[in-house]
């Protein structure tokens, strides 16, 4: 269990680093041009540097803690965030007639809440 949840948070560290990364980088214009990215269209550039800093802070809380060996309580908790974010995007591409996305943002809600889970109980750093 503990390599699964190893996997799972890796592999939602590396997806948001680079998403959120990219929110806070690439202008709005160019993010709105993409396919994948209409859904900026009705946010304000602020907005979404925002949403890309609070997933790259969650990107980096949900691995460093536990290789540092400090403050691991911040993992479960950096799952939970990316659950939330999860939730608002499911919520906006629903309001937008987004079906495609929805599936690809409860994918990242399942792997995050199984993160949360997993850290916050059975195999919690903290016990």
């Amino acid at each position: 269990m503990d390599l699964a949840l190893w996997i799972a948070a890796g592999f939602l560290s590396l997806a948001f680093a680079i998403g959120g990364a990219a929110k806070v980088v690439v202008p709005k214009e160019k993010i709105t041009a993409l396919s994948f990215g209409r859904w900026a269209e009705n946010w304000s550039p602020s907005a979404i540097k925002t949403i890309g800093a609070l997933e790259v802070l969650a990107a980096v809380g949900l691995v460093v803690p536990p290789l540092v060996g400090f403050g691991t309580v911040f993992v479960p908790l950096a799952a939970v965030g990316l659950a939330l974010v999860m939730i608002g995007a499911i919520v906006v591409h629903a309001r937008r007639r987004e079906p495609v996305s929805i599936v690809g943002n409860a994918f990242y809600l399942a792997v995050s809440a199984f993160v949360a889970w997993g850290r916050f109980g059975p195999e919690s750093f903290m016990g």
